[in-house]
């Protein structure tokens, strides 16, 4: 089974849908030991497929329109945190605390990039806030890894252990990760079938989520990317976070594209959110597990309150097993599952040539809403969907044949690269890798400056004749 037809029926999906897409491989991209090139282009591929069969469905068509999937497109796309300039200025990808340590007796990785985590870091590790690296690196070095992955951990911070893919197997989280399907699909209840305001056939674009409202509560890539991509297929997408919790401003600016951003106290304003979550078609959350239960964001309190609804989550680790309330990210799980010792060389660890457990993850995920909302027009429910960046990596490690080398020329990003004016300044920026022929090419509008939207749904949306409130 090729990747794309995995992630397919992973999402559900008719095998029937996968004579519509056509892939263009490309030679030297996504260049690793492990198959990114082919699970970076499954992953696109199934969220065009999946979108082309929702506007389908929307616009009445007799066939799904045809998918084309570049690995160029989706080369550039799964780096698109690296490639985009605000006002021809490079962002900065992580802060200095954020890398590998050498311990007693093998490596550890930390991931500091946001101001909390540094200070929690630091503080589990005994040092004031104003320490150098310096004085890190001669701590690490005598401690054992595992020790300072579970007492950073325990702090609340990041940092975990470099295993060996061994290692990592005989770990009880591993099992967990393991036993689950790449894509958890779940129906939580029996509300109606979802009633669509039709789609024009013959628009500019045809948008397969053109007047649905999407609640985003996710940070850093994996949920933003999801999020980003169905603001790209025309929804309404509202960003929420903490007011103290800014998001960091070039990762804001490169999966904002698209959205609104809004700061939001959930504690506080209760009734600002629900009013929210009473026209909202989808949630996605991309907290731990049951981080955000306590403010009834949980998909059984969610459907019991807001029937029909879609509700999509992920999560570093997954919701499961002794990691389940961990914190985690795209770097972290490499290093946790021995993605970093096979991309490794001369005994030091590597890294993928992009965040693909990240970039794939969003993928799969906003793939996995989209047919949500297919099923719903069919048969009605509240659907949960949920995926974890230690799955994907599962998959990557153990669950894609490697294709042979070869394609077309890569001539580099440059080919999928546009820019565009902003609040924010000058943008250079990766083009959508998600296409089907009637589609749209690029984004509507570029993001906003982090909270500077109110915390309510578009004007235009308002009235948008169908969705979960027409059943």
């Amino acid at each position: 089974m090729t990747a794309l037809m995995y992630a397919w029926s992973a999402l559900g999906g008719d095998p029937a849908r996968l004579s519509r897409l056509t892939a263009v491989p490309r030679e030297g991209v996504l260049t690793a030991r492990l198959p990114v090139r082919e699970l970076a282009r499954a992953c696109v591929g199934a969220c065009g497929l999946a979108a082309a069969e929702l506007a389908a469905r929307r616009a009445g068509l007799a066939e799904v329109p045809d998918v084309r999937v570049d690995d160029g497109a989706v080369a550039a796309a799964f780096h698109s945190e690296r490639l985009l300039r605000v006002d021809g200025r490079a962002p900065v990808s992580f802060a200095p605390l954020s890398r590998f340590w050498r311990t007693a007796d093998g490596w550890v990785r930390t991931h500091a990039n946001y101001p909390h985590h540094r200070a929690r870091l630091l503080g589990a590790l005994g040092l004031p806030e104003d320490a150098p690296a310096e004085r890190v690196a001669g701590l690490l070095a005598g401690r054992a890894a595992v020790e300072v992955e579970e007492t950073v951990g325990g702090a609340g911070s990041l940092a975990v252990a470099l295993r060996t893919p061994e290692r990592w197997r005989a770990h009880e989280q591993a099992a967990e990760v393991a036993a689950r399907p790449l894509v958890e699909r779940e129906r939580l209840d029996t509300a109606p079938p979802r009633k669509f305001p039709p789609l024009d056939p013959g628009a500019a674009a045809v948008l397969p989520a053109a007047g649905l409202r999407v609640l985003d509560l996710t940070r850093v890539l994996a949920g933003p990317v999801a999020t980003r991509t169905l603001a790209l297929l025309g929804a309404d997408v509202l960003r929420l976070d903490a007011p103290w919790l800014p998001e960091l401003p070039d990762q804001h600016a490169d999966t904002g594209f698209g959205k609104r951003s809004a700061t939001l106290d959930l504690s506080a304003d209760q009734d600002v959110l629900e009013d929210l979550l009473s026209t909202a078609d989808v949630v996605v959350t991309g907290y731990r597990p049951g981080a955000l239960d306590r403010f009834g964001l949980s998909p059984e309190a969610l459907s019991a309150r807001h029937p029909g609804l879609v509700v999509a989550q992920v999560s570093a680790w997954g919701a499961y097993g002794p990691w389940r309330g961990r914190r985690g990210f795209d770097s972290l799980v490499q290093v946790a599952t021995g993605i970093a010792v096979t991309e490794g060389t001369a005994g030091e660890p590597g890294a993928l040539p992009a965040q693909a457990l990240d970039h794939g993850t969003g993928y799969l995920l906003a793939a996995a809403v989209l047919r949500a909302l297919t099923g719903q027009s069919y048969d009605g429910g509240s659907r949960l969907v949920r995926l974890a960046l230690a799955r994907t990596a599962h998959w990557l490690t153990s669950g894609i044949r490697p294709e042979p080398a070869g394609g077309e020329p890569y001539p580099g990003p440059d080919a999928w690269l546009a820019e565009t004016g902003s609040t924010l300044g000058r943008l250079r920026y990766a083009r959508p890798a998600v296409s089907f022929k009637g589609g749209p090419a690029d984004w509507a509008r570029p993001p906003v400056p982090w909270g500077s939207s109110p915390a309510r749904w578009a004007a235009a949306t308002v009235a948008r004749g169908g969705g979960r409130g027409q059943r």
